[in-house]
């Protein structure tokens, strides 16, 4: 009976680190950890155990399962710190439930919240850059709980250590140059120089003495200068934005790759180049070749290896996974003790779009804690835009009107595109079949094959 109502609890929760179950008498009949970087208890290790051999120093007295057990009433947010059979200390913030058979109880329910500790997620979350051989980020730093971000990090372990082209796709806050450094110090050219040229809002004249370098007399008040291109010879150059640049300068950085040679502004002689070329877009590289902004024969070159990160609203694993690393950090940083965010903040961060991705993330949780007077973060804490925008965005989906254009507080091209997706996955629901959900949106099929990768839509 205890075993059946596991699935029931597990459906309750989306965001979990932990669950116990077990019987009337503490014997352990159910456990999982979602974080074996903080909890390295074993489902098949401790199944079957009494409680207190798994926690050999904790006592009735202290122990929520049996205090739920004895009274039959649930405790929610109690903090506990304590040691496993294994030696490892387990920090956590418990809620338990009591199970019961319509009678009697007959056992109790367990879910845990991890709090990291200095040592919690060593070898995984940002560490002080200044402890790292660099200043660079590497794989190990791209901070995820999800299957489509293990999918982006296997794929960079994959591709660093060739010399082919790679192009980073992801709207503005998933971290796109976090990747780009990823691939580099993944790379064998780790040892080498990586140099990061942004190419939006900078004239192209400018850009094009940014990229290639200078020589003196070139132009009035030139001198002899080198080029990204010429400064990351051997290593790794990164485009951002590559999509916002001028198309005559596109011209020539595809001129360089395809030639692995430059030459300053105003110079004769060519430069001979060894670059890993890395670039990214915040926008779809396939509209941006369509709206000529950026050139098809390059993006041909650059997409040799494609890279799609995620926007977070389609990875709502990472979401508070990337809160509860925000909050471990700027305790770290503002020398605070906030445990988590409550129930209420909870809520409503499951609601948000999170147009800002991963930035935005961080960008909440750092004015919280400028804010936040409690142990844990309220919704008076948060910025004044956040509940404005959950309240204006539920009036839409319901059809009302009395949207202010004038201050929109959602993306449009968010919009549309979470609209486009729900009209596909309702074609291939009623359809049954991709070719006859392609016939009735009037679609060809490889641009539903496209749309279906976009957006994830798993393809049975």
């Amino acid at each position: 009976m205890i075993r059946r109502c596991v699935e029931q609890i597990l459906n309750l929760y989306n965001f979990i680190d932990g669950i116990m179950v077990t019987d009337a008498k503490g014997r352990i009949e159910f456990y999982q950890t979602f974080r074996p970087d903080l909890n390295d208890l074993k489902g098949e290790k401790v199944i079957g155990r009494n409680l207190f051999d798994i926690y050999p120093t904790l006592e009735r007295a202290n122990s929520t399962i049996f205090k739920v057990l004895e009274t039959g009433k649930p405790i929610f947010n109690q903090f506990q710190e304590i040691p496993t059979y294994t030696g490892k200390i387990i920090r956590s913030l418990n809620s338990t439930l009591p199970l019961t058979d319509g009678e009697k109880i007959i056992g109790a329910v367990d879910i845990s919240r991890y709090i990291d500790t200095p040592y919690a997620r060593e070898g995984i979350v940002l560490s002080p850059k200044e402890t790292k051989k660099s200043n660079l980020y590497s794989v190990e730093d791209i901070i995820s709980n999800s299957p489509q971000m293990d999918m982006v990090k296997e794929k960079i372990r994959k591709i660093a250590n060739t010399d082919s082209s790679v192009l980073i796709c992801g709207e503005t806050g998933t971290g796109k140059e976090l990747v780009a450094q990823s691939l580099h110090t993944c790379s064998n050219r780790k040892n080498k120089k990586f140099v990061s040229q942004n190419c939006a809002a900078i004239p192209a004249t400018l850009l094009e003495s940014i990229l290639f370098g200078t020589t003196k007399g070139s132009f009035t008040g030139a001198e002899d200068k080198a080029g990204v291109f010429e400064v990351a010879n051997g290593g790794t150059i990164f485009l951002d934005e590559i999509n916002s640049m001028d198309m005559n300068v596109q011209a020539k950085i595809l001129k360089a790759i395809e030639e692995k040679q430059i030459k300053r502004i105003g110079g004769i002689e060519p430069i001979s180049i060894d670059i890993k070329i890395i670039s990214a877009t915040n926008e779809d590289p396939i509209e941006c070749v369509k709206n000529k902004t950026m050139r098809e024969d390059l993006f041909y070159r650059l997409s040799v290896v494609q890279i799609n990160i995620p926007p977070l609203r389609e990875r709502q694993n990472d979401l508070f996974y990337l809160v509860h690393h925000f909050i471990d950090e700027y305790n770290k940083m503002m020398n605070r003790n906030i445990i988590g965010i409550d129930e209420s903040v909870e809520n409503l961060f499951k609601k948000y779009n999170w147009p800002g991705n991963v930035r935005e993330v961080k960008n909440v949780i750092e004015g919280a804690f400028n804010i936040a007077s409690a142990k844990f973060i309220q919704l008076k804490d948060l910025p004044e835009y956040l509940p404005q925008v959950i309240q204006k965005e539920r009036n839409y989906s319901n059809g009302e009107t009395d949207v202010d254009f004038e201050a929109p507080l959602f993306s449009l091209k968010t919009a549309v595109e979470d609209y486009e997706k729900k009209i596909i996955e309702k074609a291939i629901d009623k359809t049954g079949s991709y070719v006859l959900a392609a016939q009735k949106l009037k679609v060809t099929k490889q641009a539903l094959n496209y749309k279906l990768n976009k957006y994830h839509i798993t393809k049975e």
